[in-house]
């Protein structure tokens, strides 16, 4: 009798408040103004916006909210029950609203003084979250009660349920159940256990203080107090409800699974998604895949690191990173030294604890130990200068000492090596030169250490890998492969520039060459020679056509040497005009972009190569999306001149390192600058172009470390993946191209087959004489450019001559 007069007591007074608030709501705001159950069902659920490969796999993901949606019959049976027994065990009997769990929480808040408890079902948390805020009055309470009525009225149980699954904040960013499932647990609802469904169902209720990650205590003990209430529901057995109860937490903060690191691709995604779409780049859904393939991005990054770590071990062992006492065996402080300082993937910080002459052990955090041996420490002679380094270390307590923080890493035979974070840095980027898509970009060693996309933000002097667009700005002006162009030692005076002396980057002096051979061996006297007789303005004008910006070039002879301040991925442009047969693509990294419901909102075109198209103006070396049209910039027989040159500098020239993925249809170029301060390597075949810079953000020296030394070989490691299915493709000759023999010390035609000739490829009309003293043996006549003079000023008239005449003086 007396719990019958308490229950009585708790509906009247349940009735009297409500019956108050209803007249008092109903004064103020009318029950016409409550939100339609309509726009429920059209309300958007905030999803972050997710970046792919073209090959579907996932490499970013924005947004403040984590979501992923899922339909009622996705949802595991097992999750639905552990949310009723945590939240609403009447949510099917009930229409809306728990009379008497209200009336039990009035009566305690009553009692209290204060509005501590809600009593809410799950579909007035669907009511609150939806359309009304989170304050705890008791007027939004009655609106609340309202509008849950609304709802079971208009919409199934299921519906309701569906939208509280998805909607629902469960700490960690996280939205629904589907995305905390991969937070917390790293893997989809069906994976789940009985436990895990019962933590999960525990959180809404107090996301932050319930939460396994920041409070794991406090999470079992709702965990387990959801899995007795599982238990007394018939839900689970007796022997389930142990179990799980003394099952170990398994919760830990899982990041968004990341299908392949390209954070430098996916950031250049975001940026313009957001320039684009603005905050709706983060909330609406929308899913951008773009041109970058996986398999490539990781040979990228791979090779890029590699190459930058080889030459840091080349240049010595900086030292220690800091010394730590190792009293008491504190692995908590020693836990927490560590944390603090910088990773990078494979680069791990640790202590030495136990240092010999063999090997010693280093503690890398989380009562783990690693052995380095003497092998892994030979390479670390003390770095005294960019081009001096102290001798082999014969023992590992000469290196370290201990209580040194150091970094190590483990090699791919497992075993372990003293390392350091390098502070060189580089950059790589590849493209399809027939349609300008990125293929694969490294902006530098780690993102998460340095932002800075020096794939396209980086202006470096590209040194030589410059003078294959000098070289065909030759060709475009009368000049063949075979033309011999002086190289003695030449003396520039400029005005500006003062008193120049050029030399060759062997520092030895070669006579009349062949421009073949010269871009092979990357002579420098012969490329200043070639730049004075071609003429600096017409020269600047033709690198025009491989999108660069005469304005931003230098205007004078220092052009031959490559002065200019370029990017890379500039110059992995410029070099897919001589890759496509002359065609000016434009770089894109965005294939399509689609919205939350698979609808196409944008595209990149297939790239048409145009006869008659206008190039694109040179101020903008990559977009977004793809242009339609590729315009014809250079003629056909200047690309597979061009191409066929930069062969030999692969065969028998500055990159024969690159013959080691034997293939026989590869071109490309070295760079390296004045000082050693930025060294390059770009080559290409038809079907894919790839540019690699390495340096210094600062501009220090390198220490004699050329394009062939520094960057040939990242290239080479990414090219071994990126042609491994690709079919050989030599640059075939294009109509109007005719062969000859040529004698290699004249560059005239000499007879078929004679052993001191080879066989030239020449455009239409630019066949040069028979070598007569081959043929008839008179006294040969050969003409040499720049061979007349050892001492020149810029601005000289003088015309010069080719081995079949002389060249047209309009050309100056």
């Amino acid at each position: 009798m007396k719990a019958l007069r308490v229950l009585f007591y708790i509906v009247l007074i349940v009735i009297s408040v409500i019956g108050g608030l209803v007249f008092a709501v109903f004064t103020t705001n009318p029950l016409g103004e409550l939100p339609e159950t309509e726009s429920i069902l059209q309300t958007e659920l905030s999803e972050p916006l997710r970046i792919y490969t073209v090959d579907d796999k996932l490499i970013g993901v924005y947004g403040s909210e984590r979501r992923i949606p899922i339909k009622i019959d996705q949802v595991p049976q097992t999750l639905i029950n552990a949310i009723l027994a945590a939240e609403d065990n009447g949510f099917y009997d009930h229409f809306g609203v728990d009379f008497m769990g209200i009336g039990r929480a009035m009566l305690a808040n009553l009692q209290k003084g204060g509005h501590s408890q809600g009593a809410s079902t799950i579909t007035m948390q669907v009511a609150r979250n939806f359309f009304l805020t989170p304050e705890k009055t008791y007027t939004r309470k009655l609106k609340e009660i309202l509008l849950s009525f609304k709802l079971e009225r208009e919409l199934s149980k299921d519906e309701i349920l569906s939208l509280y699954l998805n909607k629902i904040f469960l700490g960690q960013r996280s939205y629904g159940f589907a995305a905390a499932s991969q937070i917390y647990y790293g893997k989809p609802l069906n994976d789940l256990t009985i436990a895990e469904n019962a933590m999960l169902a525990g959180l809404p209720k107090a996301p932050s203080s319930n939460n396994p990650v920041s409070n794991p205590n406090r999470a079992v003990q709702r965990r387990n107090y959801i899995l007795r209430s599982m238990h007394g529901l018939g839900f689970i057995t007796q022997e389930q409800m142990k179990t799980e109860s003394e099952a170990p937490l398994t919760a830990s903060l899982h990041i968004a699974k990341i299908d392949v690191d390209a954070p430098y691709a996916a950031e250049m995604a975001r940026q313009y998604m957001y320039n684009t779409y603005g905050k709706d780049a983060y909330e609406k859904g929308l899913t951008v895949h773009t041109t970058v393939r996986s398999e490539y991005q990781t040979a990228a990054d791979g090779a890029l690191r590699k190459g930058l770590i080889g030459y840091d071990r080349r240049h010595g062992y900086r030292g220690r990173v800091k010394q730590l006492s190792l009293a008491n065996n504190d692995l908590e402080r020693l836990d927490a030294e560590l944390s603090k300082l910088d990773r990078s993937k494979n680069l791990i910080p640790g202590v030495a604890t136990e240092v010999g002459k063999k090997s010693m052990r280093v503690y890398v955090g989380e009562n783990k130990l690693v052995d380095v041996s003497l092998t892994g420490t030979t390479w670390a002679g003390k770095y005294i200068s960019p081009i001096h380094k102290g001798s082999v270390p014969n023992t590992v307590s000469g290196v370290v000492k201990k209580g040194d923080v150091v970094y190590v890493l483990q090699e791919d035979d497992e075993s372990w090596w003293l390392a350091q974070i390098p502070k060189i840095e580089g950059a790589l980027v590849s493209l399809d030169p027939n349609s300008g898509a990125i293929l694969a970009l490294s902006g530098g060693f780690d993102y998460y250490l340095s932002k800075y996309n020096r794939a396209i933000q980086a202006e470096r002097q590209p040194g030589s890998n410059l003078k294959p667009f000098i070289y065909s700005a030759a060709l475009a002006n009368g000049f063949t492969p075979a033309t011999l162009v002086s190289g003695a030692p030449i003396v520039i005076d400029d005005a500006t520039q003062g008193v120049w002396r050029p030399e060759n980057y062997s520092g030895k002096v070669f006579g009349p060459t062949r421009l073949r051979k010269a871009l092979s061996l990357s002579l420098n006297l012969v490329s200043v020679r070639m730049l004075r007789a071609v003429g600096v303005g017409v020269a600047l004008k033709h690198l025009e056509k491989f999108g660069f910006d005469p304005k931003k070039l230098p205007n004078n002879l220092t052009l031959a040497l490559g002065s200019a301040n370029v990017t890379p991925i500039q110059m992995a442009a410029g070099y897919a005009v001589l890759a496509n047969g002359g065609f000016r693509v434009q770089p894109y990294y965005i294939d399509r972009i689609v919205d939350r419901s698979g609808e196409l909102i944008a595209e990149s075109e297939t790239s048409t190569f145009c006869e008659a198209c206008d190039a694109p103006r040179p101020d903008e070396f990559v977009s977004a999306l793809a242009e339609r049209y590729t315009p014809r910039t250079i003629d056909a027989h200047n690309a597979f001149l061009m191409a066929s040159m930069m062969q030999d500098v692969i065969s028998a020239g500055t990159a024969t390192r690159a013959k080691a993925l034997n293939r026989g249809d590869l071109s490309g170029k070295t760079g390296t600058t004045n000082s050693f301060r930025d060294a390059w390597f770009t080559g290409f075949n038809s079907d894919i172009v790839t540019s690699v810079w390495t340096g210094f953000d600062d501009s220090s020296k390198l220490g004699r470390e050329s394009g062939a030394r520094a960057a040939l070989p990242i290239w080479i490691d990414y090219m071994r993946v990126a042609l491994k299915d690709r079919p050989e493709k030599p640059p075939q000759p294009p109509a109007g191209i005719t062969a000859a023999w040529v004698n290699v010390d004249t560059g005239l035609r000499a007879p078929k087959g004679d052993p001191n000739a080879y066989v030239e490829y020449f455009a239409a009309g630019s066949m040069p004489e028979q070598d007569e003293r081959i043929f008839s043996n008179p006294q040969p006549n050969t003409q040499v450019v720049g061979g007349d003079s050892s001492s020149v000023q810029i601005g000289g008239t003088s015309a010069p001559t080719t081995a079949s005449g002389p060249v047209s003086e309009t050309l100056f």
